[in-house]
């Protein structure tokens, strides 16, 4: 990063392992000030510790936070503003997948909680900060597996009958909502907002729910899966390169705008799925 570039303070989430510590890792190398959550204290720190002795930047830092509690993720909003004058780039890259169902503290499915309803709610509280720093950008990691969803949407916490694999696919459609109707909201503010499918990454999120069998699974899934730093590399693309600035409510795989599913593009849905969301975050539709 030359001496006339401007530094930028991005904020990741899920960025102790994976493709956000990966994608913390890019960033940083690239002289910015990157600040990343995790839900543990001693981890997150030690990841700092970590990247800044790979990238030589002094600027990391990072929050702690259990994104799957609306309390926690207001906390770390509060936080952060408190914190950090600018936030030029934020990228929800926070998920996890499940395959037995899970209640959170706020008594939602962990699933829809964790992969969807954090980011749309730290979004939100952030937007001023965004507003502020504008050119900025959002970037929300989603995946090729919505295509699979088949929400009911009268029992979007799964009480009835949980599949984890739906329940997953279910949270990456309400990420795309998510970004396609904020990029109607956003229009002419600065501040852009796009998904991006990293493609298959040998992460832990598919290795922990299957116990010993993720064990035994892991050198399998390191082959023929992509590793971190190639999953991330759109995720970056998106938080930083200039062909990219002012281009909004796109969904982008291997640096290429991409059409997910049409159900995801469905505009009604997307609304509907704002306002259920703004509902279960104790949001305010005219805060929004």
């Amino acid at each position: 990063m030359g001496d006339d570039s401007p530094v930028k303070t991005c904020l990741i989430t899920g960025a102790t392992s994976g493709i956000g510590k990966a994608t913390a890792q890019a960033i940083a190398a690239q002289g910015h000030r990157v600040v990343i959550v995790g839900r543990h204290q001693a981890k997150t720190e030690a990841t700092v510790a970590a990247l800044q002795e790979a990238t030589g930047n002094p600027r990391l830092d990072f929050l702690v936070a259990d994104l799957s509690s609306l309390t926690a993720v207001r906390r770390l909003a509060a936080e952060f503003v408190a914190r950090y004058p600018q936030l030029h780039i934020l990228v929800n890259n926070a998920g996890a997948f499940f395959l037995r169902r899970h209640e959170t503290v706020d008594g939602l499915e962990m699933t829809f909680a964790l992969n969807h309803l954090s980011a749309f709610l730290l979004t939100n509280l952030l937007l001023d900060r965004l507003r502020a720093a504008a050119p900025s950008r959002i970037v929300n990691v989603t995946s090729a597996m919505e295509r699979d969803a088949r929400p009911d949407w009268d029992d979007l916490q799964m009480k009835r009958r949980y599949n984890g694999v739906q329940a997953y696919a279910i949270s990456k459609r309400f990420n795309l909502y998510f970004t396609y109707e904020l990029a109607q909201r956003l229009q002419g503010t600065g501040v852009t907002v796009n998904a991006v499918h990293p493609g298959a990454v040998a992460t832990g999120i598919w290795e922990r729910p299957l116990g010993r069998a993720g064990a035994w699974l892991r050198p399998l899934l390191r082959r023929w899966m992509r590793s971190p730093a190639e999953g991330a590399d759109t995720v970056v693309y998106l938080a930083l390169a200039p062909e990219v600035e002012g281009i909004s409510g796109c969904y982008f795989v291997d640096r290429r705008p991409r059409s997910p599913s049409q159900a995801a593009r469905d505009p009604d849905a997307a609304r509907r799925a704002w306002l259920l969301s703004a509902a279960l975050a104790g949001l305010p539709e005219e805060e929004c």
